[in-house]
């Protein structure tokens, strides 16, 4: 069983890039969804460590070892004229899990978005993901089920994007 005193949080750097995507590969295999990874280490690389990042990552280690990531990034209310943040993967290796290292990780994000005037932390999550939705249940999250997500990928956002 992992000593949770022995697991630490920061902030990605450049050399972690290798480690983010194998993490990636990982959440993937985890949610069945091996076949829609495209990510590259160069896709990483500009959209973390750019000039123009678009991304932020955090990296959670146990005894040195990167067991866990998060990567968020900006939303914007215009209700509230405030920034949030919006949490797009949260992954713990399965070994790892239960240990509090996802609540630690998430715990660590609302301090974030609090220092950075941000007035949201959103996330989603696959309606199979039991663990998940128990684990924001017990955090007073609540689903936002008046809102349904839309999505455009593929053909439908190049059709959309060639329209005068």
């Amino acid at each position: 069983m992992p000593n949770p005193v022995d697991f630490t949080i920061r902030a990605a750097t450049e050399n972690d890039v290798p480690t983010i995507l194998a993490l990636i590969k990982d959440l993937a295999e985890y949610e069945h969804l091996s076949h829609e990874v495209e990510a590259t280490e160069e896709d990483i690389h500009r959209s973390l460590f750019a000039d123009r990042p678009v991304a932020e990552v955090l990296i959670g280690e146990h005894a040195g070892t990167a067991v866990s990531y998060a990567l968020f990034f900006y939303n914007f209310s215009t209700f509230l004229c405030k920034p949030g943040i919006y949490l797009e993967d949260l992954y713990v290796k399965p070994a790892y899990r239960n240990n509090g290292f996802g609540r630690r990780m998430l715990a660590h994000i609302a301090r974030l978005a609090k220092e950075r005037n941000c007035a949201r932390f959103e996330w989603s999550v696959l309606d199979w993901n039991e663990p998940a939705i128990r684990t924001y249940d017990r955090l007073n999250a609540r689903p936002m089920k008046e809102w349904i997500l839309y999505r455009l990928t593929g053909k439908a956002l190049d059709q959309l994007a060639q329209e005068g």
